[in-house]
């Protein structure tokens, strides 16, 4: 069974993933990919029988201690003929207690790139984890083919819009998973959909937060939303400078002051599922790019700040995402975008906004702008009746220096709807970090002269810019999370490439699957 999908932005993807009944030792192809856990000497099942094929190589390579099967282990063997493919990569899975469904997905994206490396175009795999003889536990074939696809797909990321390609650029064009027993072929074609979905959906939140501040304004990422919004059929309104200060939007208007590029306020709506069911608000803070303002920052690095937008790009693809997967649920989408630059118009410290809840704000630092659009939004959210409410921004240095790299911070008015969000983190391997929300947290931000300053200072500034977003949530369940140590990488590991990471797409996907649960 073949599933080749569109991407969300309505370019074909070239690899197309295929589930095909059976035997592994005659699939034709440049590559075959077979796997092998820590501590096993005599492999079995399809690694045992390419292994029967090659006349016991992987078993002779076992006994040298050139193939241990550990984790993160790559070993390319040429087969000289003795199989129909010319090339098999037996991918190490380490110690079976510890194999997790995010190492299938790590698995599948190296293998597929280390095959792209050779200039394979048609790359066959089996599905790592999924049989009994692997002996892990917890997930079965359906879930694990998810995370294969996710994985080779995400894995398989490059962005190349500005830069001119050799013609003979290698890319693999078919990856062939190979199942033995036809009964689960539906179910597998099923995950391989799903997967590619939540996959190209992360891919496309990729290509936004890689995208330069000059091409990607607050205009056209409005532009590219409707576009997106328009295919996947999901409701779209594009607000501007004049339905804006009708609206009351003091505090996005604010920021938006220094620069020539004007505000936009997006607003998605995918409405399904039962009358009464739940209703997930999802704001995402779109900076387009972030200078400081007159608070202006260091220049070492400004030039990852055209990605300040990168909370608005998860919120956008898991919407459109959760509406190619038809789920029964409804999700009203808020993005806030502008750009905050500095200028002769720009927003000085010490002023004072009033947003559209009509709180007024005493602004300290123009750099802690993230907070101030994310007011807005956030009360235009709640007054959509939105049951459940998760913002996700770039929204302080401070979660970096608590967390690094690894973990996005968790903050939460409702420890339910946190525990759900922890769940979908969990599920799409992304780490999430719960931090305090004390009610003593609220004295640091507030003003002398306004109902509320933007900052609290440098102690706890995490937890403070949290506090000072719960004041435009009202009683909505909310969950706010701080993507700014999360949202790109320096490096490409696994399935993560250097770049935009397009974090937080496939946990709050798996959000809406969790809260369909209740």
């Amino acid at each position: 069974m073949s599933l080749r999908r569109r991407t969300i932005p309505g370019k074909e993807v070239a690899l197309d993933i295929r589930v095909v009944v059976g035997d592994v030792t005659r699939f034709r192809g440049d590559a075959l990919v077979v796997n092998l856990f820590e501590g096993v000497k005599a492999p079995t099942g399809a690694t045992g029988a390419v292994d029967a094929d090659l006349g016991g190589l992987i078993r002779k390579l076992i006994r040298t201690g050139e193939v241990t099967g550990k984790w993160g282990e790559q070993t390319l063997l040429h087969t000289l003929g003795k199989l129909p493919v010319s090339r098999v990569l037996v991918m190490g899975l380490g110690k079976p207690g510890e194999f997790t469904l995010d190492r299938v997905r790590i698995v599948s994206a190296e293998a597929v790139k280390q095959s792209r490396k050779t200039g394979a175009r048609q790359v066959g795999t089996i599905v790592h984890g999924a049989g009994t003889q692997t002996g892990t536990e917890g997930f079965n074939a359906a879930q694990a083919t998810q995370a294969l696809s996710e994985g080779a797909v995400l894995g398989l990321y490059r962005f190349r819009r500005y830069k001119r390609e050799p013609e003979d650029a290698k890319e693999i064009q078919i990856l062939t998973i190979v199942e033995r027993e036809r009964e689960k072929v539906r179910v597998m074609a099923e995950a391989v959909r799903r997967g590619r979905i939540v996959a190209e959906a992360t891919n496309s939140a990729r290509d936004l937060v890689n995208e330069p501040g000059n091409t990607l304004t607050p205009t056209e990422l409005a532009r590219r939303v409707r576009g997106l919004a328009g295919r996947a059929g999901v409701r779209c309104q594009v607000f501007g400078p004049r339905e804006l200060r009708r609206l009351g939007a003091r505090a996005l208007l604010g920021v938006a002051r220094g620069s020539q590029e004007p505000p936009r306020l997006i607003a998605l709506e995918y409405r399904a599922g039962r009358r009464g069911g739940p209703h997930l608000g999802l704001v995402g803070k779109g900076i387009t790019f972030d200078s400081g303002g007159i608070s202006i920052k260091p220049a070492e690095n400004m030039e990852a700040m055209k990605g300040d937008m990168a909370g608005a790009a998860a919120a956008v693809a898991a919407t459109l995402a959760i509406a190619q997967l038809t789920l029964p649920i409804h999700v009203t989408t808020v993005v806030p975008a502008t750009e905050n630059l500095p200028s002769g118009a720009a927003l000085k410290p010490g002023d004072i906004l009033r947003a559209m809840s009509g709180k007024t704000i005493e602004v300290i630092n123009t750099d802690a702008e993230g907070r101030l659009v994310l007011a807005d939004a956030l009360h235009y959210a709640c007054s959509r009746k939105v049951t459940h409410l998760v913002d996700v921004a770039t929204l302080t240095g401070a979660c970096v220096v608590a967390l690094g790299t690894l973990n996005s911070g968790a903050f939460t008015s409702n420890q339910a709807l946190l525990d759900k969000v922890l769940a979908a983190g969990r599920a799409a391997g992304e780490k999430i970090w719960p931090m305090p929300m004390d009610v003593e947290y609220d004295e640091l931000i507030k003003s002398d002269i306004a109902e509320i300053k933007n900052t609290g200072g440098r102690k706890g500034g995490a937890v403070t810019a949290a506090k000072f977003l719960q004041h435009f949530v009202g009683d909505t369940p909310w969950v706010h999370l701080d993507i700014a140590g999360t949202f790109e990488t320096d490096k490409e590991k696994g399935y993560q490439p250097k770049g935009g990471t397009g974090v937080m797409v496939r946990t709050l996907v798996n959000l809406a699957v969790e809260l369909l649960a209740e």
